[in-house]
């Protein structure tokens, strides 16, 4: 997939003003930022194959915008591509709806030699705003689609790493006006953060933030960390998985799940991230003194 074949989606708005009473002590009648939450619907469809019927195999709550990196992200977390040459074309299937001006159901055009099992798909995918494989009963049930592990010699200094939440916090720009945003950032071995992505949902800030750099033909983000604003989930340390990161830092804990995949994986995992410190459960040798 080419810049040119992607229908480039105009900036939407990602929250809203809206009258509220606040009470604190007295009450006053203002108004606040809100964060914006729509349904995206996707449907697969396969490029030059008309008697193929476009299939909806997702529905899911997210913030509007970057929809196309989120569709991206999600596809090849799921396995149904390998990158984005995979995809002939994304395109938008609907008209803007008349209250916001967004539009809610994206098309993806797989490339003819592209396959995947839609039956198996349909059965195994449930998404939600909160959670994005859910339906994934074990860590074994992933090995199929789990990249070849490779070796990082990714590594990050105790310093930038609890310096991170700080700059992250700077640069969440949906987040400083409603409060309501998860977000995913990538960063380097200096600390230095080169790419954020905002969702209410934080599987879809990672599909968000991963599906940025498939658009860029960059697969694997084995160079890069990531840091997460809240928790680590199995879910979310899944998705980092399927991109090669070696790093993971959660300002929130991890689940139990969550340290057995990396301990599979070999990825560094850090919670409870600060600017006091932090936990590491898997391979803390990737953080230096």
């Amino acid at each position: 997939m080419t810049l040119s074949e992607v229908s480039t989606p105009k900036s939407p708005i990602e929250s809203i003003r809206v009258p509220i009473t606040r009470v604190r002590g007295e009450r006053a009648s203002l108004e606040d930022y809100v964060t914006i939450e729509e349904p995206l619907e996707l449907r697969i469809a396969y490029h030059g194959r008309s008697d193929v019927e476009p299939v909806s195999i997702s529905v899911t709550m997210r913030t509007p915008g970057s929809d196309f990196e989120l569709v991206t992200g999600f596809l090849f977390a799921e396995g149904i591509i390998k990158s984005s040459d995979d995809i002939h074309r994304l395109s938008w299937s609907d008209e803007p709806s008349l209250d916001k001006d967004l539009q809610n159901v994206v098309l993806v055009e797989l490339a003819s030699e592209s396959n995947f099992n839609t039956e198996n798909l349909l059965r195994n995918l449930i998404t939600s705003s909160s959670c994005g494989v859910c339906s994934k009963s074990s860590i074994a049930a992933l090995q199929t689609i789990l990249p070849v592990q490779k070796q990082s010699d990714f590594e990050i200094s105790e310093e930038h790493l609890t310096l991170l939440p700080r700059r992250m916090r700077e640069i969440q720009s949906q987040f400083n006006k409603t409060g309501g945003l998860h977000a995913c950032a990538t960063f380097d071995r200096h600390g230095n953060i080169d790419h954020i992505a905002e969702d209410v949902g934080r599987h879809n800030a990672m599909d968000k933030l991963v599906g940025h750099f498939l658009n860029q033909h960059v697969e694997r983000l084995e160079s890069r960390g990531v840091l997460l604003s809240g928790r680590a989930s199995f879910e979310l340390v899944h998705k980092a998985t399927m991109a090669s990161v070696p790093l993971i830092a959660s300002i929130g804990p991890p689940s139990s799940m969550a340290i057995e995949l990396a301990e599979t994986r070999d990825i560094t995992l850090a919670g409870f991230l600060s600017e006091s410190g932090f936990n590491v459960y898997h391979a803390s040798g990737r953080i230096r003194d």
